[in-house]
């Protein structure tokens, strides 16, 4: 492909809008445009990179045994009725309407449509197990679009499902896909890390996201230090730092206008944040469920609903002071204080034989100290439920990292939830009807593209992995009004052909260095350049991206030493040895 004949303008500077590398190389390189907020057109050279990551996908979904089918994007809102999810994803999905005044949803995610589907397909455990997939286009109402495609309103996804006749063969469904993604993304070049993860709006008994660690990932990470152990920040589980406590009489005493945690560690009292209990009060309109957790931490609010079920929210001051007689600041668990009161009190884990500590008294500006947690609070149930923090012990006792991380493809184990709803049943070789066991899987395929981006670049533009690069090589032309320059194009072309190398030839009118600039910005794995000089010593000068190495190459040559370097590659970077 000649660059005079595509459509691509490269840009100096990106818009002020673009807030990361990859969105600014995206733009730059002009392989997207920008229509409106959280929507982008893709531009012959980023629909190409589009199409290979696509492709790769396609061929380990095949190879893991998924079979490809295409479903459409609207969807009758009965069917998430029916599945109880239209209210909880209520905050991304989008509605419309038809002339007859019918609501639809334009598809986020298609769990209910597949299930209905296989619901009118599926009738024997013969006909299992069965994994379908698909590759299409998805739509989210997101509040705040932001990076480019990493949050977009409308995106490319692909998403699978499994279908399964017991919890084992499902497993094993699940383990399949797992691995697929794991060379999913290591032929595109990403070292995704696969993390335990909390399921969600999108439920079932476990997931795993695969994260790539990245600065700008809006998600969070916890690791071992040795990377035995990965989870989402909301799933992950950790202890905190040890503290000295020291056992002492429980103690009431006045604590006038302290409101917050602050306040009790301030200088008057000079009580540290560690040394404090913390209780925060939930309800659903009739119950009362006091969480405590240690001062210096938090409550992750994504363990609850697994703890507490759905339709629970924070407590309001009217509401806490009905029950417990005191304003948030003087809140606390003391066993004595609790009598009468019609509340059940859950503990992280992390207080469990803490000594010396301080808490509410439930009347208002005052607290007790020398709390003995085991002896002197009420506590109905120890869980899990703070939020790991950076230097936390695992369970293992190793230290734990917290890292920003870009969440490229998710996987769940649904189980029952959507066949059971949706009426997906099969007979079993007893004749009995049974519930299919579901798995999902999605990878955001446009996320994937720029998370690559985002991993692969420089200072002076993007480095292409050759799996995805839109063009393998950038041909470079100088002096082409030199005969001999003319000529070893040519030869150089009908080699690149020969081989089957995808190029692009930059055949501009323009200054050598503005092509040099060009091609280091669209970073594709090699550039080749043709030019009076190297072509007087019988040869033309290949350019490695990645390393800036160079070397010379007689021109009918040069098909086939590529050809040499992309099987070396083997199609995943991560094996990628550039000369």
């Amino acid at each position: 492909m000649r660059w005079t004949q595509t459509v691509l303008n490269t840009l100096r500077d990106a818009p002020a809008e673009a807030e990361i590398a990859s969105h600014r190389l995206l733009l730059r390189t002009g392989l997207v445009r920008k229509l409106a907020s959280g929507l982008y057109s893709f531009l012959p050279l980023g629909l190409r990179a589009l199409r290979k990551v696509e492709k790769i996908v396609r061929e380990e979904m095949d190879r893991a045994g998924g079979l490809e089918i295409l479903m459409p994007a609207l969807q009758p809102p009965d069917l998430w009725e029916k599945s109880g999810r239209i209210q909880a994803a209520a905050d991304v999905l989008f509605h419309v309407k038809d002339h007859q005044d019918r609501r639809w949803i334009l598809g986020p995610t298609h769990e209910e449509v597949v299930t209905a589907l296989v619901a009118g397909e599926v009738q024997s455990y013969r006909q299992l197990p069965r994994t379908l997939y698909q590759i299409q286009t998805k739509y989210r109402d997101e509040i705040r679009p932001r990076f480019g495609l990493m949050r977009a309103r409308e995106f490319i996804m692909k998403d699978a499902y499994s279908f399964d006749a017991e919890d084992g063969a499902a497993r094993v469904s699940y383990e399949a896909m797992v691995r697929a993604y794991r060379k999913i993304f290591a032929r595109v070049g990403l070292d995704a890390l696969q993390v335990e993860a909390d399921t969600g709006v999108m439920g079932g008994a476990s997931s795993h996201e695969f994260c790539v660690l990245a600065e700008i990932g809006e998600g969070e990470v916890v690791t071992e230090e040795d990377g035995a152990y990965a989870a989402a920040i909301e799933k992950a589980e950790g202890k905190p730092a040890e503290r000295q406590g020291v056992a002492g009489e429980l103690e009431k005493m006045a604590t006038p206008g302290v409101k917050t945690i602050t306040d009790l560690a301030g200088e008057k009292f000079g009580i540290a944040a560690r040394d404090q209990v913390k209780t925060l009060v939930y309800t659903d309109g009739k119950e009362v469920v006091l969480i405590l957790v240690r001062g210096d931490d938090e409550v992750q609010e994504a363990k609850l609903p697994a703890l507490l079920g759905a339709g629970w929210r924070t407590a309001g001051s009217a509401e806490i002071v009905k029950v417990l007689g005191a304003q948030p600041g003087s809140l606390g668990a003391v066993a004595s204080t609790l009598q009468g009161k019609s509340v059940t009190v859950v503990a992280d884990m992390g207080l469990k034989g803490q000594r010396g500590m301080t808490t509410g008294a439930n009347e208002d500006g005052f607290h007790f100290k020398g709390v003995d947690v085991e002896r002197d609070l009420r506590v109905d149930r120890w869980v899990d439920v703070r939020k790991v923090r950076e230097g936390d012990l695992s369970v293992s006792g190793k230290k734990l990292k917290v890292s920003r991380g870009i969440e490229v493809g998710h996987a769940f184990l649904l189980g029952t939830k959507y066949s059971e709803a949706l009426g997906a049943k099969f007979l079993d070789p007893q004749g009995k009807q049974q519930p299919v066991v579901m798995g999902c899987y999605g990878i955001g395929v446009t996320r994937t593209l720029q998370a690559v981006i985002e991993v692969h670049q420089d200072k002076e533009g993007i480095r292409w992995p050759a799996a995805v690069s839109p063009y393998t090589v950038m041909l470079v032309t100088l002096d082409l009004a030199d005969p001999a320059v003319k000529e070893a194009t040519d030869r150089l072309v009908d080699s690149l052909e020969k081989a089957g190398i995808d190029y692009l030839w930059d055949d501009r009118d323009e200054r050598p260095g503005v092509k040099f600039k060009d091609a280091d910005l669209l970073g594709f794995p090699w550039r080749i350049t043709v030019g009076s000089k190297a072509v007087a010593k019988g040869g033309v000068e290949i350019k490695c991206r990645r390393t800036g190495m160079m070397e010379m190459i007689p021109p009918m040559e040069v098909g086939a030493w590529v050809q040499d370097k992309l099987a070396a590659e083997g199609e995943s970077f991560l094996r990628a040895k550039c000369p």
